[in-house]
């Protein structure tokens, strides 16, 4: 079974920064991609940034410019630093990942983190 563990949310004001992390543990043979995904209260989960093993990265088009995933294969981490940030950026952030591990293939999600951006 894959864990992750997430960690940097919390309160800022607009214009503000945070960085989160994403840890993945387990007997993991090899990890394909990672990334993170958003949801706002009344609204559904939707995709805000993901990076495969090689680096390729994909945003939604209302972080772009604004966010920046990566990863450290060593460490089995995805980090999002996200910048400028917004009242529209509140939401719940969680963390997936998709890879190999020893049982064979998983999908897995992290517990969520807070991000609450004041205005």
């Amino acid at each position: 079974q894959v864990h992750l563990v997430e960690s940097g949310g919390g309160l800022v004001q607009a214009g503000g920064s945070l960085r989160l992390s994403c840890a993945a543990s387990g007997r993991i043979l090899s990890i394909n991609t990672m990334g993170w995904y958003r949801q706002a209260p009344g609204n559904q989960r939707e995709l805000v940034a993901t990076i495969t093993a090689g680096g390729v990265t994909n945003y939604a088009d209302s972080v772009k410019g604004r966010f920046a995933i990566s990863r450290d294969n060593a460490k089995n981490t995805v980090y999002l630093q996200m910048d400028s940030l917004k009242p529209e950026d509140t939401a719940v952030y969680y963390c997936y990942t998709r890879g190999l591990s020893i049982s064979g293939i998983f999908n897995s999600w992290g517990q969520g983190t807070q991000v609450t951006v004041s205005s």
